[in-house]
C-alpha cells in the first residue's frame, strides 16, 4: 500500500462558455507539497498527473512487481487515469478476465486492473474489487473524479472543498498543507470520541475535513456530487434456530477452514517478504500457524512486544507459537517510559485525540519489523468483531438463554415500556441512534451524556445541543432492523469500533509511520460474507466467546493457545503519567490553560486530576473511559496541529 493525494478543480476544466479562475488552476508544485507530507506512506517512489482540471499525486511502498508497477496508472488511451493506495487480491482473476476481452496490460501489478475494469463496468468496478484500496479515479471524457475506500474500512480517504475545489489524501496532513485550508476543532467528533470507541466516518476532528465512508464511493463532476454504497455487512433479516449438531458444526468448520486458508494465501501476495504479528493470543496465532500451513517451506520473521509487568506480558505464549510454528522472532519490552518518550509521536501520527494509549505499542512494534527490512505484516485484528470475541456478546449469550431475561426482553420489544423517565429518555436515543429501543450496545447513552457533558466548559455546555453526537443515526439502521442480537453488535462493532478506530490511528497511522503495510485476513470479503451465513447462536455457546473460531483453532494450535483466558491489552493509563511524568502532563492539564484553550471545565479536569492520583485509584479500562486521557491527548492534538481555542 501507498500514499495518495489529489485536487478537483471543476471550474478549471476547458470549455468554451467557461472562464478560468485564476484559482482554480492546479500547480504540480502544491501537489509534491502534498506527496511529501504522505513520504512516509511510500518512500521509494513518487508519480504525478496534472491536466484539465485534476491533479493525482502518489507515494509508493513497492510490494508487488517492483521494477514497474508506477503510478498513476492509465487505460490504453489515457482517458482513465487513477491513482490506489492498496492491495487488490483478486488481481489475477481480474486479470483474466480483462485478458478474455482482449485487453493487454502493461505489467503485473496489482493496480493496473482498475482503469480497464472501469471502462468495462462504469462506477460499479470497485464491486468487482476484493482487498483494501482507496481509489482516486478521474475520467477525462466526463470530467468526473471517483474517490473509493473498501469495505471494512482498511485503507482511509480524506476529503474537504477549498474554493471550488476538492482536495483529498490518505492522511488528512495531505489537505492541511494546502494554503487557505482552516484548521478548526469539530466537536461532534469529540463528543464521538467521549461516547463511542472513536470517531465514526464521515466526521474526523478537523471541522470540514471529511472521512470517506467505508464501502463507499464519492463521485465528483461539475454539476454537483454523489454517494453510493457498493459493499455493507448483510446479516440475514431473519434466523431461525438451527439444530447444533456435531455434523452441522463440522461442515461449518470446514468452510471456515478454507475460507480462512485462502485469505491468508491472498495475504502473503508480493514480491517482497511478509511477517507476522504475535501477540500469544487466539487470532494472531490462528493466522500465523495458517500462514505456516500455506506456505509451509519458508520461514517467517514474527514480531512481538513483551511487557516487564507480568500482568501484561503474553511472552510466554508467544514463545510457545514461536517454538511451534519456527518462525524468526523478534520482540521489543515495552517499559512504561516508553508511553511518555512516544505521546506525541502517537497523537501526531493518528492526527486525532485518544481514549487509550497502546497506540504507542503498535508504534514501536512497526519500528521493529521495519528495522528488519520487512514492508508487509498480517495481524489478527478484526476477529472480535465477526466471531462474536468481545466480553459482550458473552453477556448477551447468557441473557438470551435465561428464560425470565428473554421474555422480558421480548414483553419490552412489544410493549414498548419504561419504568421510569430516565428509561423512557434512554429509548427515544436508543431509536434514535439504531432505529430500536431495545438494542442496548456498551452503554446507556442518556445517563453518559448526563456525565460527559460535566466535562465541557459551560461555553461549550450551552452549545452542546448543536454537535450532540446523539442526535442523529450512526450507521444505516435498515441493516440492524430484525437482526439477531448477536447480529446487530457485530454490525455496530464494524461500524463503530473497527474502522475508524482500530484500522485508523491503532492500525494505519501506526503501521505506515514506519512505512510498513497491515494485512488482515480476517477482514477478507469472501470469509465475511461466510460468517454472516452462520447461525449466530453458534458463534457464541454455553457464553463461550468465538466458540466456532476455537473449534477451528484445534486444527492448527497447541491446546494451551485455546483455552487461555481472553488477555484483553490494556496499556498504561493516564493515571500513571500523571504520577510519573508530572512535567509532561502538568502543563498540558493546568487550570489556566484548559480555561484558557475553553474546551473543557478547569474545575472538573482538576478533580478528575487529583483523583486519578489517589493510591486506591484503579481504572478498568475494559469498562471505564479513561477521560484524562481524552483531555491530555486532546491538548497534545491541538498543540500538534496548530488548532484554535474554542470560539462560541
Amino acid at each position: 500500500m501507498c500514499g495518495i493525494a489529489g485536487i478537483y478543480s471543476p471550474a478549471a476544466i476547458q470549455s468554451p462558455e467557461q472562464k478560468i479562475s485564476p484559482d482554480s488552476h492546479i500547480h504540480l508544485s502544491l501537489l509534491h507539497t502534498m506527496a511529501e507530507t504522505i513520504r512516509h506512506r511510500g518512500p521509494d517512489e513518487d508519480g504525478f498527473y496534472c491536466g484539465d482540471g485534476i491533479g493525482l499525486a502518489f507515494r509508493r511502498l513497492s510490494i508487488v512487481d517492483i521494477r514497474h508497477g508506477q503510478q498513476p496508472v492509465v487505460n490504453h488511451d489515457d482517458s482513465v487515469i487513477a491513482v490506489v493506495n492498496g492491495e487488490i487480491y483478486n488481481h489475477e482473476a481480474l486479470r483474466e478476465q480483462l485478458t478474455s476481452k482482449g485487453i493487454t496490460l502493461q505489467n503485473r501489478c496489482d493496480v493496473a486492473v482498475i482503469p480497464h475494469l472501469y471502462e468495462l463496468y462504469g462506477d460499479d468496478f470497485v464491486s468487482q474489487l476484493k482487498g483494501q484500496f482507496a481509489i482516486a479515479l478521474y475520467d477525462r471524457q466526463a470530467h468526473k473524479l471517483l474517490l473509493a475506500r473498501d469495505g471494512a474500512g482498511i485503507a482511509p480517504l480524506f476529503w474537504t472543498r477549498q474554493n471550488g475545489q476538492i482536495l483529498f489524501g490518505s492522511e488528512i496532513r495531505a489537505l492541511l498543507c494546502v494554503p487557505g485550508v482552516k484548521k478548526q476543532v469539530n466537536m461532534t467528533a469529540v463528543d464521538q470520541l467521549l461516547t463511542f470507541p472513536g470517531s465514526v466516518s464521515p466526521q474526523t476532528f478537523f471541522d470540514n475535513i471529511f472521512s470517506l465512508r467505508p464501502g463507499h464511493c464519492l463521485i465528483f463532476h461539475p454539476q454537483g456530487c454523489e454517494e453510493k454504497c457498493f459493499r455493507d455487512l448483510n446479516y440475514p433479516a431473519s434466523f431461525h434456530d438451527q439444530p447444533f449438531t456435531e455434523t452441522a458444526t463440522e461442515k461449518c468448520i470446514n468452510q471456515l477452514d478454507t475460507r480462512l486458508c485462502e485469505a491468508v494465501e491472498r495475504r502473503l501476495q508480493g514480491d517482497v517478504p511478509v511477517g507476522l504479528y504475535l501477540s500469544g493470543g487466539l487470532d494472531s496465532s490462528l493466522i500465523a500457524a495458517i500462514v505456516k500451513e500455506v506456505s509451509p517451506h519458508r520461514v517467517r520473521d514474527s514480531f512481538s512486544i513483551t511487557f516487564p509487568s507480568d500482568a501484561l506480558d503474553e511472552s510466554r505464549y508467544q514463545q510457545m507459537m514461536v517454538n511451534h510454528l519456527g518462525t524468526r522472532h523478534h520482540s521489543f519490552e515495552f517499559r512504561p517510559e516508553h508511553l511518555a518518550g512516544h505521546l506525541h509521536q502517537i497523537v501526531n501520527r493518528a492526527e486525532a485525540p485518544l481514549r487509550e494509549s497502546y497506540n504507542a505499542c503498535s508504534l514501536v512494534l512497526s519500528g521493529l519489523v521495519r528495522a528488519e527490512g520487512i514492508k508487509a505484516v498480517v495481524s489478527g485484528e478484526g476477529a472480535d468483531e465477526l466471531f462474536a470475541g468481545y466480553v459482550g456478546y458473552r453477556l448477551q449469550d447468557l441473557r438470551l438463554q435465561d428464560p425470565s431475561l428473554q421474555e422480558a426482553h421480548q414483553q419490552g420489544r412489544h410493549q414498548g415500556q419504561a419504568d421510569t423517565l430516565e428509561e423512557m429518555l434512554e429509548n427515544e436515543l436508543r431509536q434514535k441512534l439504531w432505529g430500536d429501543s431495545n438494542l442496548f450496545y456498551e452503554k446507556n447513552y442518556y445517563a453518559h451524556r448526563e456525565q460527559k457533558v460535566c466535562l465541557y466548559s459551560e461555553a461549550v455546555q450551552q452549545q452542546h445541543s448543536q454537535f450532540d453526537c446523539l442526535q442523529y443515526p450512526l450507521v444505516d439502521t435498515r441493516k440492524l432492523k430484525d437482526r439477531h442480537p448477536v447480529h446487530q453488535r457485530s454490525y455496530l462493532d464494524f461500524k463503530l469500533r473497527i474502522a475508524d478506530h482500530l484500522l485508523a490511528d491503532h492500525g494505519d497511522r501506526v503501521a505506515f509511520a514506519h512505512s510498513v503495510e497491515g494485512r488482515y485476513p480476517f477482514l477478507d470479503e469472501d470469509l465475511i460474507d461466510e460468517v454472516t451465513r452462520i447461525p449466530p447462536q453458534w458463534l457464541t455457546h454455553q457464553g463461550e466467546e468465538k466458540y466456532l473460531l476455537k473449534q477451528l483453532a484445534r486444527r492448527y494450535l497447541p491446546e494451551a493457545i485455546i483455552q487461555r483466558q481472553k488477555f484483553s491489552f490494556v496499556a498504561p493509563s493516564s493515571a500513571y503519567l500523571l504520577r510519573d511524568y508530572p512535567e509532561l502532563t502538568g502543563d498540558i492539564l493546568a487550570p489556566d490553560r484548559i480555561r484558557r484553550q475553553g474546551y473543557f471545565d478547569p474545575d472538573t479536569v482538576e478533580y478528575l486530576r487529583q483523583s486519578y492520583l489517589q493510591p486506591d485509584h484503579h481504572l478498568n479500562q475494559t469498562f471505564e473511559d479513561d477521560l484524562l486521557m481524552i483531555v491530555l491527548t486532546f491538548g497534545i492534538w491541538l498543540d500538534e496541529f496548530g488548532l484554535p481555542d474554542y470560539c462560541a
